[in-house]
């Protein structure tokens, strides 16, 4: 098929980048939305994982645990599993090189095309972190030196509490008593 007769096939990067998650400190996309985005239903995207289990080892696709699943629910809108419809299985994360070998697995026009853009996305991200290297680097010093601030003025309070509880114990008259002379 001549190249200017495919299909064009835009999926934004505002699009791309809100289905991209970091877990277990990876960049990834759940199998949901990466069928969405290649017009295929999840199920048979996982089908033809299945189908091709080999070509996705743990580094390119793992499923996430009840844990993260939870997590995840809580952070975007996933539906829930309970009644009708949502999410009955805990879904698949597709890392990086997951996401290159799917468009190798689905073998569609829409899916080479979408897949290149996803694959950029995922390639200018990788360059901004690269860019902003020394902006990370200063915003993680910040973070570590408000931490240890925080640790710092909490003991401070904690200190500043017990010397309030200790200044409302009755104290010992302070001065020169006489011997032998009593209030």
């Amino acid at each position: 098929m001549p190249k200017s007769s495919l299909p064009v096939v835009n999926v934004s990067e505002e699009t791309i980048v809100e289905r991209i998650f970091i877990i277990r400190g990876q960049k990834v996309m759940l199998d949901k939305d990466s069928a969405g985005m290649y017009g295929v239903p999840t199920f048979r995207l996982n089908e033809a994982v299945k189908r091709n289990i080999s070509r996705f080892p743990e580094d390119f696709m793992f499923q996430l645990s009840n844990e993260e699943f939870k997590s995840l629910i809580s952070q975007i809108a996933i539906s829930n599993k309970k009644g009708r419809g949502g999410t009955r299985k805990l879904p698949f994360a597709f890392t990086e090189q997951g996401v290159a070998m799917l468009s190798s697995v689905l073998n569609s026009e829409t899916a080479i095309q979408v897949n290149i853009q996803i694959i950029r996305m995922f390639t200018k991200m990788k360059q901004l972190i690269l860019d902003n290297k020394d902006l990370w680097m200063k915003i993680e010093k910040i973070e570590q030196h408000l931490i240890k601030n925080d640790e710092e003025i909490k003991t401070v309070f904690a200190y500043l509490k017990k010397l309030l509880i200790q200044e409302n114990k009755p104290r010992n008259p302070i001065g020169f008593r006489a011997s032998g002379k009593t209030k």
